[in-house]
């Protein structure tokens, strides 16, 4: 492996983006699709914590009112259903409640930086840059659910911040497997290299 290709730990840090328990365990459809992703993130976690690199958690905290959350004029929600004038998505996860807690595989320690997020993307109305720049991060591995949301969200914004990316392919999904595929495929090496977590556990020192 050539030396561009290893991540430094001192300015790597790993994103986990909502495994929470409102997603992973809504049903068992969602636990089946999840536990590969949760076991690769496991992976990836427990090396990113042996080389010492800085862990962060974006996690949905919506208010109940809602007054927090977008209410755009769209055809579908995220799902492709359709929406009927005026309609908004479903039950969103609300702060502070079980459905938004961490898996506990995947538990934060007291060290490590938990992002409330109100949008889909990690960095829009936070602190996660804030925080990045001042531990002088400069490339980020992302993994989580959706791919088609809220991980395509954050890369994007983190491309646009000039962050190097790496996508852990196999420890991120979405309901739409060729949602998945496609921006893993087509989409995210244009931003990002996007790699397994085998590839990734060997990318560390």
């Amino acid at each position: 492996m050539s030396a561009a290709e290893r991540l430094d730990a001192a300015r790597t840090a790993l994103l986990l983006f909502d495994l929470l328990e409102g997603h992973v365990n809504r049903d068992a459809e969602s636990r089946a699709r999840f536990a590969p992703v949760i076991e690769s993130a496991g992976r990836v976690l427990a090396a990113a914590r042996k080389a010492g690199c800085m862990v962060a958690y974006a996690k949905a905290d919506h208010r109940a009112d809602r007054s927090t959350s977008a209410r755009t004029v769209r055809d579908t929600d995220n799902r492709l259903r359709p929406l009927a004038p005026g309609a908004h998505d479903g039950p969103l996860l609300t702060g502070g409640t079980q459905e938004t807690e961490v898996v506990e595989a995947l538990a934060p320690l007291a060290g490590d930086l938990i992002v409330p997020k109100h949008r889909w993307s990690a960095f829009h109305g936070t602190y996660l840059d804030l925080a990045l720049r001042t531990r002088s991060v400069n490339t980020i591995v992302l993994c989580g659910g959706s791919t088609d949301v809220g991980i395509a969200s954050t890369a994007f914004a983190a491309r646009d911040l000039d962050y190097n990316l790496v996508i852990v392919s196999d420890a991120c999904t979405s309901p739409e497997a060729d949602n998945h595929d496609q921006l893993i495929r087509r989409v995210f090496p244009r931003m990002s290299r996007v790699r397994t977590t085998e590839q990734v556990l060997s990318m560390w020192p």
